[in-house]
């Protein structure tokens, strides 16, 4: 069933996140101070584009300077990330088999809000116990 949802997603909204992930991340590699956002950006694109099966958790490691990176990383790209997020799920919302895939977009605005600080793991993964199921 992941692998169904997974290629629904990837043709009807999923390709054109990861595009618009991947251009977030090259415009944040342009300057030094901001390739971390870039890379989150990178990994987010990944993500997005097969993200059924697949869980954001996270990181035990992450502390002050994820949260001050997530005030940044909103005020430069996240807060239009997550709007196509949202522009995105209102129309699959108003289809019976996009619907599931409405949801899907929806959670992942809000990991678009604040990426840094966060892992993606497999839904198998023993750290993924607890975590929102994809």
């Amino acid at each position: 069933m992941r692998t169904i949802l997974n290629i629904i997603w990837l043709v009807l909204s999923g390709f054109w996140l990861a595009v618009g992930y991947a251009l977030a991340g090259v415009l944040m590699t342009v300057l030094i101070i901001t390739i971390p956002f870039g890379i989150a950006s990178f990994r987010l694109a990944g993500f997005v584009i097969w993200p059924f099966g697949r869980t954001v958790i996270p990181k035990a490691s992450a502390g002050v300077g994820s949260a001050i990176g997530n005030v940044i990383w909103f005020l430069l790209a996240g807060v239009w990330i997550a709007i196509g997020h949202v522009v995105t799920a209102i129309p699959l919302a108003l289809t019976i088999v996009g619907i599931p895939l409405a949801f899907a977009n929806l959670k992942l605005a809000a990991v678009a809000i604040a990426p840094l600080g966060k892992d993606i793991v497999d839904r198998d993964d023993p750290r993924a116990a607890g975590a929102t199921i994809w």
